[in-house]
Order: C-alpha cells, then sequence, then structure tokens
C-alpha cells in the first residue's frame, strides 16, 4: 500500500521540504547555543567551541559540492533516507565524546552528509513552481525551531549536559525521516519546455555574481551571529537576556520569510533586494551600540528579518538558472562555505574582544555582497519578464 503523496507545489510539501533542507545544517540554526554550549558544558575555549561549528559547516560545504554532482543522477529518497539515518547515529555518537579533538573530526563527517542532504533537498526545491516562496518556508523553519533552540538549550545544558544539544539535532532528523515519504516524485522538467537547448544553458556571469553575493551575505552575517552571547557579555548583558532577545528576534524574524511567501516574485527580485540589504547594513552596524538593550534587541530584530527575507530570494535566484537543481545545490554550497567562513574569520578578527573591529568588517562584506547580487536581480527580473 502506497503512502499519500502531498501537492508537489502545495504549502504541505513545502514544509516538508523545509525541513529536509534544515535537517542536514540545522546546528547552524543553533550555533550560538551549541558554541555557548560547549563553552559552558564542556570547558571548551570559545575559538574551540567555533572550530566545532566551522569544520562542521565546511564538511557541509564538501557535502553540498558532491551533491552539485549527484543530484540529476541519483533517487533523491533513497539517499535522503540513508543520509538522515547517518546524521541520526553522528548527533547520538556525539554524545558520548568530551574533548574538541575527536568531535571536531566526527562533526566534519556528520557536516559531509549534511551538506549532501541540503544539497539534494536545494536540487528537489529547484524543480517546484515557484523556488522562492518555497525558500521562504524553509526560512520560517529554519527561524521558528532555531529560535526554540536559542532560548531554551543554552539553559538546558547546565541542567543535561552537552548531550541535549545533539539528542535536539538527532530528533529533527528523525522527524525530517518520517516526512520524506509523503512527498512527491519530482521528476526533472526543462524550464522552458518545447524552447530551444539555448535557453537552457546555464548563464555562468549572473550565476557568478549571485553564488559570490550568496557566500558573502551569509559569512558576513554569521561573523557577527556566531559570537552575539559573547558581545552582549562583554557589553555588561546577563546570559538570560540575550538568550531571550535572540531567541525571540528569530521568531520575529520569520516576518522576512513569510513575506517572501506571500509576495513570491509579485516584485521582483532587484527593489526587495535593495531595500532589504541597506536594513542588513544598517541592523548589523548597529551592534556598535549593544551596551544599550534596546539598540541590543532592536539589531538583532531587524537582522533576523532581514536575513529570513533575502536569502530565500538569493537561493530563488540560484535555482532559476536550471531546472535539474544543479545549480540551486551549487547555490547551497556556496551558502554553506559563508556559514562556515563567517565564525572562523570571524573569531580571528575577535581576538581577546576586539567586537567594534568584527562588526565593521561584517558590516564591509555585506557591502560588497549587496554589489555583487543586484544586477543578477536586475538580469533575472528582465528575463522573466519576457518569458
Amino acid at each position: 500500500m502506497s503512502l499519500p503523496k502531498a501537492s508537489p507545489d502545495g504549502m504541505t510539501a513545502s514544509v516538508m521540504l523545509a525541513f529536509l533542507a534544515t535537517a542536514g545544517l540545522f546546528y547552524v540554526n543553533i550555533m550560538s547555543a551549541l558554541v555557548a554550549g560547549l563553552v559552558d558544558g564542556l570547558g571548551f575555549a570559545q575559538a574551540d567551541a567555533g572550530l566545532v561549528g566551522s569544520v562542521n559547516v565546511y564538511g557541509a560545504a564538501a557535502g553540498g559540492l558532491i551533491a552539485v554532482f549527484i543530484v540529476r543522477r541519483m533517487p533523491w529518497r533513497l539517499m535522503a533516507t540513508a543520509l538522515l539515518l547517518g546524521l541520526i547515529a553522528i548527533d547520538l555518537a556525539s554524545m558520548l565524546l568530551l574533548t574538541a579533538e575527536p568531535l571536531i573530526a566526527l562533526r566534519a563527517v556528520h557536516g559531509l552528509l549534511g551538506g549532501m542532504l541540503v544539497g539534494i533537498a536545494f536540487g528537489v526545491i529547484a524543480r517546484t513552481r515557484v523556488p522562492d516562496r518555497t525558500f521562504g518556508m524553509l526560512l520560517v523553519v529554519q527561524f521558528g525551531l532555531g529560535g526554540l533552540g536559542v532560548m531554551f538549550l543554552p539553559g538546558l545544558v547546565p541542567v543535561y549536559g552537552t548531550p541535549v544539544l545533539f539528542i535536539a539535532l538527532a530528533t529533527f532528523s528523525a522527524i525530517t525521516l518520517a516526512m520524506t515519504f509523503f512527498l512527491a516524485d519530482y521528476a526533472i522538467v526543462p524550464r522552458f519546455p518545447g524552447a530551444p537547448a539555448a535557453a537552457d544553458r546555464i548563464k555562468w556571469r549572473p550565476l557568478s555574481a549571485t553564488l559570490l553575493a550568496l557566500f558573502l551575505f551569509q559569512a558576513g552575517n554569521m561573523a557577527l551571529a556566531a559570537y552575539l552571547f559573547g558581545l552582549g557579555r562583554h557589553h555588561g548583558l546577563s546570559t538570560g537576556f540575550i538568550s531571550d532577545t535572540i531567541g525571540i528576534a528569530t521568531w520575529i524574524g520569520i516576518a522576512g520569510a513569510v513575506l517572501v511567501i506571500v509576495f513570491g516574485l509579485r516584485m521582483g527580485r532587484f527593489w526587495p533586494l535593495l531595500g532589504s540589504m541597506a536594513l542588513t547594513i544598517a541592523g548589523n552596524y548597529a551592534f556598535h551600540w549593544t551596551g544599550d538593550p534596546t539598540v541590543f534587541i532592536a539589531a538583532n530584530i531587524l537582522t533576523a528579518i532581514t536575513w529570513a527575507f533575502v536569502i530565500p530570494y538569493l537561493l530563488g535566484m540560484c535555482a532559476s538558472f536550471d531546472k535539474a537543481g544543479q545549480t540551486a545545490a551549487l547555490g547551497g554550497f556556496c551558502s554553506k562555505m559563508g556559514l562556515a567562513t563567517g565564525p572562523l574569520i570571524g573569531g580571528r578578527l575577535l581576538g581577546e574582544a576586539n567586537y567594534p573591529l568584527l562588526i565593521d568588517a561584517a558590516v564591509l562584506v555585506l557591502i560588497v555582497c549587496a554589489v555583487a547580487a543586484l544586477p543578477p536581480a536586475w538580469w533575472l527580473d528582465r528575463r522573466r519578464a519576457t518569458h
């Protein structure tokens, strides 16, 4: 007896695809809680705790690159099932490790499998009718559950130890595994059926600019986001206040992804990206005044909303360059490289406590990101208007 399948382009399918694309990289959404938990629970140095997260994401980047080459060739459901089972096993094994070196090595393997899963999921999302909308749902799931994790996990670590972090990750993967059997087959179809083959050729120049923008956006944001707990503590804010602020701001940030779901491509991509990138830059620069709790709250809310708004459009831009899912998977690779590079470079810039330098560097990266993102957004809007 076959299980019922969700409508391929319906809201239920969007939710399940969002879980599938989140499972392999969910630890990024609780990165600040993970770093703080390793420091508080196992006594890791800040640099070692940040490295655990970074190698996890670098492994994911490598896995995402592998996915670029297999997404159109391998049966996605079978691959997703095997990868989810592997992630669950590694998360459970991570509970047993108490020192940095073996945990770093194991999390790198976890990242490899998770990156392949995310790349495959992105490839499937690219086959939906409006990928931007599904990527918006992806951010709703990531920010909603990530907000819960950031709010509650740091407080649970002193009571239950660091295993609670990995139990949360394994539970999410198990739920996602159950969902995969209710998704449609998502066969590959050309972007412009009946059109000449040239219409389906990848345009590498605008794609390259989009991939660069995606990398820079994730790197710039995550360079600062991974150290928000330390930033707040440096300015005298309590751990409880920081945790609640980041968690609630993450939830409010869901509004950015909801706007993408509601509006889709009605306004194109150029103008939404122009406005949201300007707000992103302003929000990150405001962290210079973290000592004022009101500014810290406002900066977290603003950057959460714009983060959830910009990423679906950038990923949707990547997906628009082919319908097999390869460019979407390539976008996932660049996204993960940015997420991994941000905390790594950010930690080096931070040093003992040079938060002003870290903030300025993040803002500069985001300015360059905007310069890279806007031309291909304009080009895609014009191309879409002619089809």
